[in-house]
């Protein structure tokens, strides 16, 4: 298993590397927001290939479950930011970095931007990377890896039909400066960082199944992210003050899990 950890961090190692460079290149390191799903592709597949090389596959298809659901979790999430973000400029949180560090932001970025979500996905990837490198040796597919594909799509649709949502929203100048409160977003304030949270515990039901318990610490560090950290936890700081009505928002609808407005 030390050589799939291996092969997962040199192609992390890679891609964060040349990702930095192209940064300095442009003066923007929003980018790394870009290649964060397609980095976890990059790890699926870049996992699967030595498995192969090394090991012939008795059950393609446990392989390949944990693959190709990464692949289009990945494909997505990059698709859709860069579509979203590209022409844009450089997000306000790197700005402010770079206004504090100056001329040295470039060499600190490499720390605690590039190299920090290059660490980050490392942990929360050791789900896909243990189910594809050593999957179950059953025939069989088991309730658990049902019951993780399930999880998965339900993430999938939370975070998909959220972002349409969304953009639809955003595309009616009538809503400008308004708070977007219809659709999944009546019933939750992110249903895109719930559809993540719901996504990466089904990985992590499929990893189980195969015996791989200890990979929790991938969803969980997932979720202090997406409830704490940088996701949820960090839009919520900024946003009342940013978005008027968003605070009577915030009283009818729930944080995080999905749930039905409040009177």
């Amino acid at each position: 298993m030390v050589d799939v950890f291996i092969t997962a961090a040199s192609t992390i190692a890679v891609l964060m590397l040349a990702t930095w460079l192209v940064s300095g290149v442009v003066r923007n390191a929003s980018i790394v927001d870009l290649v964060w799903g397609l980095g976890f592709v990059l790890v699926a597949w870049a996992v699967f290939l030595r498995h192969s090389l090394e090991t012939e596959i008795g059950n393609p298809g446990r392989v390949l479950v944990p693959v190709m659901l990464t692949t289009v979790w990945g494909l997505r999430l990059s698709g859709y930011l860069g579509w979203r973000n590209i022409g844009k400029g450089e997000d306000y949180r790197y700005r402010a970095m770079r206004e504090k560090h100056e001329r040295r932001f470039f060499w600190v970025s490499l720390g605690t931007v590039f190299g920090l979500q290059g660490v980050l996905m490392w942990i929360v990837s050791l789900p896909v990377q243990a189910a594809v490198a050593r999957p179950s040796a059953s025939d069989v597919f088991g309730w658990l890896l049902i019951l993780g594909v399930g999880f998965w799509v339900v993430g999938f649709a939370f975070e998909t039909v959220g972002d349409i949502q969304l953009a639809r929203f955003k595309a009616n100048p009538a809503n400008r400066g308004k708070v977007m409160d219809r659709g999944l977003w009546r019933y939750t304030r992110h249903p895109n960082y719930f559809g993540d949270f719901c996504i990466w515990w089904g990985m992590y039901l499929i990893a189980f199944e195969a015996g791989h318990w200890w990979t929790i610490v991938g969803p969980a560090v997932m979720t202090a992210l997406l409830m704490k950290y940088s996701g949820a936890g960090l839009l919520e700081k900024t946003i009342v003050n940013r978005r008027p009505g968003y605070e009577e928002y915030v009283k009818k609808t729930n944080t995080f899990f999905p749930g039905p407005p409040k009177p």
